[in-house]
């Protein structure tokens, strides 16, 4: 188990990285400032997970392989960018993908440190909404998971699945998969069929009465 979550976790730091890559490339960023999102989306939401949960220093630091896919991740979209042209929407195509990842490893790193279900299922989402969180500010746009369509939603739906399956003593493999395919399905769906949560409605503005226009000068 710690293997596939290992596995897991890089890949879910990969696809998140070739999100931020992706947007910042579609920002005209230079090389320096691709390199910098590809690590940041992809490991900001691990480096949250590691320090709540005690897990220090975090992986995402303490281990190389972390910043390596993600520099990876980096490169590709920034020498290669025809490889993911041919996508629609990659960047979100991505970070759907990273979001499923990131909620199953980050529930079950959670309860392996034995928190409670309930917090184990909410950690797990903050691990799948931070990197995402983190690309969305530094290129000063709201984030995604407050105005996107069943964003963190998702991530809290495939992290529950890990939690009902740890409850029912199901085998943690097939509930981190199961969970992670899950996330993944409602976030392409809600993406797709333009899914969403209600909106806020904006403030009832006083209608301004017009002015009349100004007199005509005698002639």
């Amino acid at each position: 188990m710690n293997m596939l979550l290992l596995v897991l976790d890089l890949v879910g730091t990969f696809v998140f990285a070739l999100s931020g890559a992706a947007a910042a490339a579609k920002k005209r960023l230079d090389l320096f400032g691709v390199l910098v999102l590809s690590y940041v989306t992809g490991n900001a939401g691990g480096i949250a997970r590691d320090v709540l949960i005690g897990a220090e220093p975090p992986a995402a630091i303490r281990d190389w392989r972390y910043l390596a896919v993600s520099l990876l991740a980096g490169f590709i979209i920034f020498f290669r960018p025809s490889l993911i042209d041919r996508l629609r929407s990659p960047v979100l195509l991505f970070d759907a993908a990273g979001l499923g990842l990131f909620a199953v490893t980050g529930t079950q790193k959670a309860l392996g440190f034995g928190l409670h279900p309930v917090m184990a299922a909410f950690l797990g989402m903050l691990s799948g909404i931070g990197g995402g969180m983190f690309r969305d500010l530094l290129l000063a746009q709201i984030p995604t998971v407050l105005r996107a369509d069943l964003y963190a939603v998702a991530a809290l739906a495939g992290a529950a699945i890990v939690v009902l399956g740890a409850s029912l003593r199901l085998p943690s493999t097939v509930a981190t998969i199961a969970g992670a395919i899950f996330c993944f399905l409602l976030r392409f769906l809600a993406i797709r069929r333009g899914w969403h949560l209600p909106v806020a409605d904006a403030p009832h503005q006083p209608a301004v009465p017009a002015r009349p226009p100004p007199p005509k000068p005698p002639e």
